[in-house]
């Protein structure tokens, strides 16, 4: 697969696409694209665009307090859920959450984690967005920049040594990879020869900053000539695309051969999150452009040219889509707040003596009382 990149127009690794732009799939790859995975692909493209459609009113309602949108980045998170095993694990970054429902992780569970009540596996621990869940493999990604890029490297040695045929797939956006971290875990992997891919889902945009002023390298994927891995440079736009790109990465890692980096080239449509307004520091025609390449409308293109959807079935998708994401809200809408108790929960097998202490202590005081607002 370097090879093909390698050979593509720009030196430092082209950009490898499978969407065509007749909305063909490229025939080299077009054989490995059945009926039911872009199906598939399609589907789930489409129901995180409507969640976060949904849950972005939420927030501007006051029903949660913080969204971060994946409008325009949908294809890298559909696509590694898709391409990896049930077994992998992935440490993502802000915008790889729907991972997880791809996945198979329950919607309404996923939703929970954004309002922090009884619902959510996690107790209300965790900010919202910062998606996490045992079941499917995934860690909570760190506000701090970069440090599950290390985290997943690590957990990828350990696999090694273990004799585990799983691989470790770590996120990290344009901006990370001035941190320190993202050197280090870039060093290790390949000097450890670890089964891990690391994915940069280039945005162009970390928050305010643009990715010209993170780097002077031609390409984030040039970088990896310096740490002696393989580097990928894909259209993260083209779900077909990220996928092959991925689902190679992961065979070469399996078959001993190494970390691979991807650097996933595609834009921020919406803000940073719910906080940010980007009319402050970028220009309304540049967003325009990078609509013109929306993943979604893509895969739209690709099933009608496949003659995969009918006239308004996107509209009939879209619209059931949306009311099973309702019904889920609704459920997680009746939890309650998480118990005070919940607190000491979840570290210790055994709560030291201290700990119990204060738990009884916390336990024999009354509970704030809430009216209209006010905390007494």
């Amino acid at each position: 697969m370097t090879k093909v990149l390698a050979s593509a127009q720009d030196p430092m690794f082209g950009l490898f696409r499978v969407i065509q732009d007749d909305a063909t799939l490229d025939p080299a790859y077009a054989a490995h694209f059945s009926d039911a995975l872009l199906e598939r692909m399609y589907r789930e493209v489409l129901r995180l665009r409507v969640l976060d459609e949904r849950m972005l009113v939420i927030q501007r309602q006051g029903r949660i307090g913080f969204y971060g949108e994946v409008k325009g980045q949908e294809a890298t998170p559909i696509a590694t859920g898709l391409a990896l095993e049930a077994d992998d694990w992935i440490f993502p970054a802000l915008r790889e959450g729907a991972a997880m429902l791809v996945r198979g992780f329950d919607l309404s569970t996923y939703i929970a984690q954004c309002y922090g009540n009884s619902c959510d596996v996690n107790k209300g621990r965790q900010m919202p967005s910062h998606y996490s869940g045992r079941a499917v493999n995934q860690v909570s990604w760190s506000s701090c920049i970069g440090p599950q890029v290390p985290q997943a490297v690590g957990v990828a040695w350990a696999m090694k040594l273990q004799k585990k045929p799983q691989i470790a797939v770590g996120f990290l956006g344009d901006g990370a990879t001035s941190q320190a971290d993202f050197h280090n875990a870039m060093n290790f992997a390949a000097v450890f020869k670890v089964p891990c891919v690391i994915i940069c889902q280039n945005n162009h945009w970390a928050i305010s900053v643009p990715s010209k002023a993170q780097t002077a390298a031609p390409t984030f994927a040039s970088k990896a000539i310096a740490y002696g891995m393989p580097g990928v440079r894909v259209d993260g736009n083209d779900v077909c695309a990220v996928y092959w790109a991925i689902r190679e990465a992961a065979a070469r890692a399996r078959r001993g051969e190494g970390p691979t980096f991807i650097e996933s080239v595609t834009y921020r449509i919406g803000a940073h999150s719910s906080s940010d307004d980007p009319s402050r520091y970028r220009d309304e025609a540049e967003v325009q452009q990078w609509r013109e390449r929306d993943p979604l409308d893509r895969m739209r293109r690709v099933m009608s040219a496949r003659g995969l959807l009918t006239e308004g079935a996107h509209e009939v998708l879209a619209a059931q889509l949306d009311d099973e994401i309702k019904a889920a809200i609704a459920v997680v809408e009746q939890g309650h707040q998480p118990q005070r108790e919940s607190i000491f929960e979840d570290v210790y097998a055994s709560l030291p003596w201290h700990l119990r202490e204060q738990r009884e202590e916390l336990l024999a005081t009354a509970p704030a009382v809430t009216h209209g607002g006010a905390t007494h």
